[in-house]
């Protein structure tokens, strides 16, 4: 019985950190799987060391993939499709299962072209009707997913993310040579309008000299990626005269994540929207206490391990700061629910799950 498994998204950030931590069991527990991707890139991997592997480089979302799938995916029992870019064309595979993160792409949230946002539904739909099992993240997503495409409820099974523990309690590459400022508020995320950094920003700008200077803002990933319209941060950063507390840290590497989260002092999620939330799960972790908007499925997933604030209400999410960064009692109240609440997401559970899903089309 074989299973075909597009890994193109292997490093693409979140996407890619659910794949890395589900593939290695899956590929343990199947004999005849075949993955679409990079050769190279996919070897670097130790479990990818016995698979074979189809070249396959066709950027994301192309119209070029969409002609290509026919030819590339084999005859096969199961085609896993890690994203919601499921073949438009016929396959030779028997049953299709998708796992789709959120609808980001549907609800409005994110301002795209017509073109895009016709091209996104063409695919949601195509997704939803063509998959056998919809695999999604959260309570939050599946309601969503049923909302904007109206797909049967008992199509989708819900199986949440984990955090992987062992990794962020180990210690780490240093990151030194990143010249981090001694105390520092961290954002980790990209920029799309979605992840709300503006509202951090306009918090923080708010705050006190006093406060700015013994606090800085550490942002991680590649600055060249910071650009929204009308380059909406860096336009603010510039007109209130953050340039010396805004530390962007560009690309690092995964392993050395885990520092930029132990050195800081608070972690600030202000998202509007997201299908998990894995960060604040990260920052638990590394006993950081969590600061998170109440957006989509943040509450689901931190529980009551976080202080919340709406989403775009800069005002409260500044004063929240203040008082979270002001009592230790309330910060070690915080890192100890945080302990608790990441006790109940294992990514040994989400593999047992996806077996699960994959065992009745494969056994």
């Amino acid at each position: 019985m074989k299973l075909v498994i597009d890994l193109r998204m292997i490093n693409v950030s979140g996407i890619g950190t659910y794949l890395k931590n589900i593939i290695p069991l899956i590929v343990e527990r199947y004999n005849d799987i075949e993955v679409l991707g990079n050769a190279k890139e996919l070897q670097s991997f130790a479990w990818a060391k016995d698979l074979k592997i189809i070249e396959f480089n066709e950027k994301i979302y192309s119209i070029k993939e969409q002609f290509e799938f026919p030819k590339v995916i084999p005859t096969c029992d199961i085609f896993w499709c890690p994203h919601f870019n499921v073949p438009l064309l016929p396959i030779k595979a028997k049953k299709i299962i998708t796992t789709i993160y959120d609808v980001n792409h549907l609800s409005g949230i994110n301002k795209s072209s017509f073109l895009k946002e016709q091209y996104a539904k063409v695919l949601y739909k195509n997704a939803t009707k063509k998959s056998d099992t919809i695999i999604t993240i959260s309570e939050f997503s599946k309601a969503e997913i049923i909302k904007y495409t109206h797909v049967n409820s008992n199509k989708i099974q819900l199986i949440y993310c984990g955090v992987n523990q062992e990794n962020f309690s180990k210690q780490n590459i240093e990151v030194e040579q990143l010249q981090l400022p001694k105390k520092y508020i961290l954002y980790v995320g990209n920029v799309k309008p979605h992840k709300n950094l503006i509202t951090l920003l306009k918090a923080y700008s708010i705050l006190s000299n006093e406060f700015k200077n013994q606090y800085k803002i550490v942002i991680v990933g590649k600055k060249e990626g910071f650009i929204t319209k009308e380059n909406e941060i860096f336009e603010f950063i510039d007109q209130n005269n953050l340039k010396e507390n805004i530390f962007f840290t560009g690309y690092i590497q995964d392993n050395q994540v885990p520092n930029v989260y132990k050195k800081a002092s608070l972690f600030v999620f202000p998202s509007m929207y997201e299908g998990f939330g894995l960060p604040i799960l990260e920052a638990m972790c590394c006993n950081i206490p969590v600061i998170s908007s109440d957006a989509a499925s943040l509450k689901e997933v931190g529980g009551d391990a976080v202080e919340y604030f709406s989403p775009l209400d800069y005002k409260q999410l500044a004063t929240k700061i203040q008082i979270v960064l002001q009592n230790p009692t309330l910060q070690n109240q915080l890192i100890s629910k945080g302990k608790l609440q990441i006790e109940k997401f294992s990514w040994q559970t989400a593999i047992v799950k996806h077996i699960a899903v994959f065992d009745i089309f494969l056994l």
